[in-house]
């Protein structure tokens, strides 16, 4: 884990001032109109920007160490205080995103597979490509079109919810809208997976000793099909924290996926290191737990 935050850390420095053109010294003196080089060398040296590449990167992975961000270029602010109100927004609409994904793709999974080749099934097939053809920012612009036409009103943050059920009242709506395609994977996965189990010997003898189909089907089948299914559901877990930037833009969430955006066109440093580094750590923890899990699930793997 440690050697690939530390590669991740490395690529995200370089990326930024490599191969991004110009820096937010660029922009603040092209908005201002300056003209004086001497103007925009200042801007340079007060931001640090004039230091040596390898000089930036220690200053930032040692300020991560010690729990210094640094400070926003834009807003002068620290870059813990413009992020940390952003957190737990962003952090609530990916797990609403995934519980609305779970809650539909795993049971679905499972009857799809129960009754396969049944017209059920075919209907619940057809919505699953549905969910993976229809990305989820044109799936958010056509519920929005919905309610303005339906109910006059658009479900976005136009103001601060004043209570918790108001604010999952108004990231249901958006969750619903990201969790359709997560939970589409998770449905297909989830149907393959209990497939090729309900296919194998252990079915068919428990079939053949009475077992109910309701304790074959959950208690036999769904429990041994269930680890590539954990598998894709901590790997959509990881993208959706980095995967809302669209729409938090469409439904207007302040949430940090869309605060990278803003703080990429500015070139604020500070601010996408940390968020970028943020979701690489994310995604990193997530594959260590999921791999842990399966000790726990599987009785056949061991870690030595």
């Amino acid at each position: 884990m440690l050697l690939t935050l530390f590669g991740m850390s490395v690529l995200i420095f370089l990326l930024l001032r490599v191969f991004l053109q110009g820096n937010i010294a660029d922009i603040l003196f092209e908005s201002a109109g300056l003209v004086n080089p001497a103007e925009k060398k200042k801007i340079e040296i007060e931001l640090g920007l004039d230091q040596p590449y390898v000089f930036q990167y220690w200053q930032w992975i040692s300020g991560l160490l010690r729990g210094d961000l640094g400070y926003a270029y834009v807003s002068e602010k620290p870059a813990w205080d413009e992020i940390a109100p952003r957190l737990p927004i962003t952090a609530k609409l990916a797990g609403l995103s995934l519980f609305f994904s779970v809650l539909l793709g795993v049971p679905l999974g499972v009857i799809s597979a129960v009754r396969q080749n049944t017209s059920l099934d075919y209907f619940l097939r057809v919505i699953s490509l549905s969910g993976l053809s229809l990305p989820s920012f044109w799936l958010g612009l056509l519920i929005l079109m919905f309610f303005v036409n339906y109910f006059g009103w658009i479900p976005i943050y136009s103001r601060a919810p004043t209570g918790f059920w108001q604010e999952v009242g108004l990231l249901a709506i958006p969750a619903a809208a990201v969790g359709f395609r997560a939970s589409s994977l998770i449905m297909r996965l989830t149907r393959s997976s209990m497939l090729e189990v309900l296919r194998q010997d252990y079915i068919r003898t428990a079939r053949s000793k009475g077992a109910s189909a309701q304790s074959i089907n959950y208690n036999h089948a769904l429990r041994n099909a269930v680890l590539p299914v954990i598998t894709i559901i901590s790997i959509e877990a990881a993208f959706l924290i980095g995967g809302l930037i669209v729409t938090e833009t469409v439904f207007n969430i302040p949430g940090v996926a869309r605060f990278l955006v803003e703080a990429i066109r500015w070139r604020d440093y500070p601010i996408v290191q940390n968020l970028v580094m943020f979701i690489a750590l994310v995604t990193v923890v997530i594959n260590f737990l999921t791999d842990m899990a399966y000790a726990f699930l599987d009785p056949r793997i061991k870690y030595d």
